[in-house]
């Protein structure tokens, strides 16, 4: 889901991140204002987990892949102004220092998974913790609510993708952006998210909540602890350990994502390259596609997943310590 440099004309990226730029304002205030200083470490934490969740690819017949997010999971706990912050650090290292997901088009890529995919599921969940009474009724509120959003995410990125053809083209009609037009864009993004991709997010997003419920439930939503009696999260910390050990099963899935695709292999298929994916601008990534030059790939996988995380959670805990303590706070409602 994370749309590459220029397959966004100009204007799509302007527009995009001037969508964002007021939903980014809003977060910030919102999480200033509600999230008490002691637990803003632990949007880095959210953010690390995302990171790495977007990390296992899975595959998809055909050769294409896709993968998980977990902005539904953060906005369960924390709130989905804080999941938006959230993931928008986890993009922002990945575009930066590994290049997955344009720089150009960073505002469509929070647009779609920092915004529309944590406010959506956290909006499903929120109805549904109103509706189902059971005591799973957390963890279906989340796992649908992870699945609406994602598919939301999703839906947005293949109308970005698929309006290109029609506001970007040469004089002669040829796309110099993305090359597929609506009726490819939405029946190709929404085929993988409706079946496997959002099935591995729900997945993701109930097992990583139960798991939060049984170790660190001073993480859950209706916890009314101060933050300094707030329980130690060391089993929360070891399983981002092994997830990151684990990521290299990521690389397994052969393929690439759909509307990831390098100039060369769009020619394969339509025959021609579109002007401004040969010769756009594209930043130079530190560590492209997650690699180390000289290593073998899964080292070089799991070495970008420890930067990564690393990344995450020293954004935020330096953020913390130019925060006020907040001496009174209420729970959020779940």
């Amino acid at each position: 889901m994370h749309i590459p440099e220029n397959y966004l004309n100009g204007a799509t990226c302007g527009v995009m991140f001037a969508a964002m730029a007021p939903v980014w304002v809003h977060a910030v205030r919102s999480v200033k204002r509600n999230v008490p200083k002691a637990k803003i470490p632990m949007l880095g934490v959210g953010a690390a987990f995302s990171f790495v969740a977007m990390m296992f690819n899975v595959p998809l017949p055909g050769g294409t892949t896709g993968h998980a997010v977990g902005g539904t999971l953060i906005a369960v706990l924390l709130g989905p102004d804080a999941a938006c912050l959230a993931v928008s650090i986890a993009l922002l290292i990945q575009a930066l220092l590994f290049g997955d997901g344009g720089v150009l088009a960073y505002g469509a890529n929070c647009f779609n998974m920092a915004f529309v995919l944590p406010y959506m599921g956290y909006a499903v969940y929120q109805f549904l913790r109103k509706h189902i009474h059971a005591k799973s009724g957390r963890y279906a509120a989340a796992g649908i609510g992870s699945y609406a959003g994602i598919n939301a995410a999703a839906f947005c990125a293949a109308v970005e993708f698929g309006i290109q053809p029609y506001i970007s083209h040469d004089s002669a009609g040829n796309p110099l952006n993305c090359p597929y037009g609506l009726n490819i864009s939405i029946p190709a993004m929404m085929a993988g998210h409706l079946t496997v991709f959002g099935a591995v997010e729900v997945i993701y997003t109930v097992a990583m909540l139960a798991f939060i419920a049984r170790t660190s439930s001073d993480l859950l939503p209706e916890n009314t602890m101060p933050a300094t009696e707030a329980g130690r999260h060391g089993k929360l910390f070891a399983l981002l350990a092994v997830l990151i050990c684990l990521v290299p099963l990521g690389l397994i899935a052969t393929g690439t994502a759909w509307g990831e695709w390098g100039s060369d292999e769009i020619a394969e298929v339509t025959g021609f390259s579109p002007a401004n994916l040969i010769n756009g601008w594209e930043l130079r990534a530190l560590l492209p596609d997650y690699s180390f030059g000289g290593l073998p790939d899964a080292v070089g996988y799991i070495l970008s997943a420890v930067i990564g995380v690393a990344l995450c959670i020293i954004v935020f805990t330096l953020i913390s310590r130019r925060m006020r303590d907040k001496t009174e706070y209420g729970p959020r409602t779940a």
